[in-house]
C-alpha cells in the first residue's frame, strides 16, 4: 500500500508504560490488519492499492480530553491505566500539540494556587473531574473546558479566574461543564461560557468553520483538512449534494462557493450551532443554496430519496458503528448517483460495502486511507461509489478535477 508521507517517530515517550494512549507508539505504518483489509478491498474492485495519507505524528493532537485526579496540592492530569481508575500523569505527552501540554501545566499551577481539589472516584468528592483542551490552529490559542463535580461554576471556586489569568492571551475560550453524576461520561449536560470566544475557528475547504466546545471535532486537524480537500474533488461544481452526520459542516460548507446546493443533516444541537455560525459567515448567495435537516440521519428521509429534487452526491461521515439502519436501507433502495463515505470504523464499512455490492447498483470506484489516529489500532477510510454507468460530472457546471 503506497504511503504519501511517513510520520516522524524518532522520540521516546517518558509516559510509556503504563500510559495506554498510544498502543503502537513508534510504528510508522497503519495497523497490518487494516492495511491487508484495504488492499483486499481495492483488489476486489479492480483498483490500485490505496494511498495512505500521513503527516508527522508527534504534536498532531489538537484536541484532548484528560482526567484530573490525585490529591489537593498534587494534581495528576492524564489518562487512566487500562481497565482502572489509576491515572497516568502525562505532562510531556509527545503526541499532544505543545499548547495542550502548556495549558495543562498552567491548570495544575492554578489548582495548587487556589487549593482546588481533584476529583476522587470512590468518594465522589473533589471539584475538578476532567479537562477538554482544543488548540485553534491559526492562533495556537487554547479553548479550555473545566468539567466540575457539580452543576454550576461555583463548585470550582476561584479556579476559572486563576486559569484565565495564567493563560492570558494564550486562552481562546474558557467554559465550565457540569457533571454531577457518578458516571464515566466525561461531559455533563450543562455548558457555561466563562471567558473569551464561544467557538474555535478553523479554515477547512477554503472557508471558516466554527466549533462550539461540545461539538464533534477531529483530533488531527491538518490531516482532516487534507481529507476535506480530497472529498471536494469528488463533488462536481453545480451539483446538488448532501452531507449527512455533518456536525458543524466542516466537509460541505466549502462547496457552496462552487455553486453546489447542499443539504446538511445533523442531530447534535452543538453541531447545528456551529453549522449555523459557519453559514452566517458566508455570503447571502451561498446561504441560499443551503438547507438544514436536523435530526438523526435515519429520520425523515423523503428529501434524500424518492424525490425528483434528491441530491446527486451524498457524503456520509458516521460514527464508528456505521450508518443508521434506516439510512442504509434507503441508500440501497434508491441510491444517489455518487456516495462518498468517510469511515472511522473499518469493520462496519466493510460490511456495508458488501451489502451495497450485493443489493444495489452502487459500485466502488476509489479507496484512500488517512492516518488520523497515529500509533493506535484505528484508521480513517475514504471510499466513493458510483451508480453503474452514471456520469455524475455531467450534471455539474464544470467537472471536478480528477484525483491522481
Amino acid at each position: 500500500m503506497p504511503q504519501e508521507t511517513s510520520p516522524s517517530t524518532e522520540v521516546a515517550c517518558s509516559h510509556r508504560p503504563p500510559c495506554p494512549g498510544c498502543p503502537r507508539f513508534g510504528e510508522k505504518s497503519i495497523p497490518a490488519a487494516a492495511q491487508a483489509a484495504l488492499d483486499g478491498l481495492a483488489r476486489s474492485a479492480g483498483l490500485p492499492p490505496p494511498v495512505v495519507h500521513q503527516l508527522p505524528a508527534l504534536g498532531h493532537r489538537h484536541r484532548a480530553r484528560l482526567a484530573v485526579r490525585g490529591r489537593p496540592g498534587r494534581p495528576k492530569i492524564g489518562l487512566f491505566q487500562e481497565g482502572s481508575h489509576r491515572i497516568v500523569d502525562t505532562p510531556h505527552c509527545p503526541v499532544h500539540h505543545p499548547a495542550i501540554n502548556d495549558a495543562v501545566a498552567c491548570i495544575k499551577t492554578a489548582m495548587r494556587a487556589t487549593g482546588t481539589a481533584p476529583y476522587a472516584d470512590r468518594a465522589h468528592r473533589g471539584a475538578l473531574r476532567y479537562l477538554q483542551i482544543v488548540v485553534e490552529r491559526e492562533s495556537e490559542r487554547v479553548q479550555v473546558v473545566l468539567v466540575g463535580n457539580g452543576r454550576s461554576p461555583e463548585v470550582l471556586g476561584e479556579l476559572p479566574g486563576a486559569v484565565e489569568a495564567l493563560l492570558g492571551d494564550r486562552l481562546q475560550g474558557l467554559f465550565f461543564n457540569g457533571q454531577p453524576e457518578r458516571s464515566n461520561t466525561i461531559l455533563g449536560p450543562t455548558m457555561e461560557h466563562l471567558a473569551g470566544e464561544p467557538m474555535t475557528r478553523e479554515q477547512l475547504g477554503g472557508v471558516d468553520v466554527f466549533f462550539p466546545p461540545a461539538a464533534f471535532g477531529q483530533n488531527h486537524l491538518p490531516l482532516f483538512a487534507q481529507a476535506v480537500d480530497r472529498i471536494a474533488l469528488r463533488v462536481p461544481d453545480g451539483v446538488h449534494a448532501a452531507e449527512l452526520y455533518c456536525g458543524v459542516g466542516a466537509i460541505g460548507l466549502g462547496w457552496l462557493s462552487r455553486g453546489v446546493r447542499v443539504d446538511f443533516n445533523e442531530r447534535s444541537p452543538d453541531g447545528l450551532a456551529g453549522l449555523e455560525a459557519g453559514l452566517a459567515a458566508r455570503p447571502a448567495i451561498e446561504r441560499a443554496r443551503a438547507r438544514i435537516h436536523p435530526g438523526a440521519a435515519g429520520d425523515e428521509l423523503e428529501w434524500l430519496t424518492g424525490s425528483a429534487d434528491r441530491p446527486d452526491v451524498v457524503v456520509v461521515d458516521p460514527p464508528r458503528r456505521g450508518l443508521d439502519p434506516a439510512l442504509m436501507e434507503a441508500l440501497i433502495a434508491d441510491p444517489p448517483r455518487r456516495l462518498i463515505y468517510l469511515a472511522c470504523g473499518l469493520p462496519a464499512l466493510l460490511e456495508e460495502l458488501a451489502r451495497f455490492e450485493q443489493q444495489s447498483p452502487l459500485r466502488l470506484r476509489g479507496v484512500e486511507a488517512f492516518d488520523f489516529f497515529p500509533f493506535t489500532r484505528h484508521v480513517e477510510t475514504l471510499v466513493w461509489l458510483d451508480r453503474n454507468g452514471e456520469d455524475v460530472e455531467a450534471r455539474g457546471t464544470r467537472p471536478a478535477a480528477s484525483p491522481p
